[in-house]
């Protein structure tokens, strides 16, 4: 549903971009899912790394996900990046 990916260390707040192609719906619903996106990054912005830099993609599942399971998907996976980075 959420995928991330990070790059580089450095002493920056991180930065987040977020990839949701067409494939996810017309450009209101790409637009209604970034937005969920971003409220989510904000609600986990304890997790993201300082100085890194973060690319969140949304698969197709994304539209039909409520903002809960959402932000699970992208607590998940910067955990997973966290753990991974260690």
């Amino acid at each position: 549903m959420v995928t991330c990916a990070v790059v580089g260390p450095g002493s920056e707040p991180p930065r987040v971009a977020y990839a949701v192609g067409r494939g996810v719906g017309g450009a209101v619903v790409r637009n209604r899912v970034r937005r969920r996106l971003r409220a989510a990054t904000r609600a986990h912005a304890a997790e993201f790394l300082p100085g890194h830099a973060y690319l969140v993609g949304a698969g197709r599942a994304a539209a039909s996900t409520s903002y809960a399971a959402l932000s699970v998907s992208l607590h998940d996976a910067v955990r997973a990046l966290g753990e991974e980075a260690v």
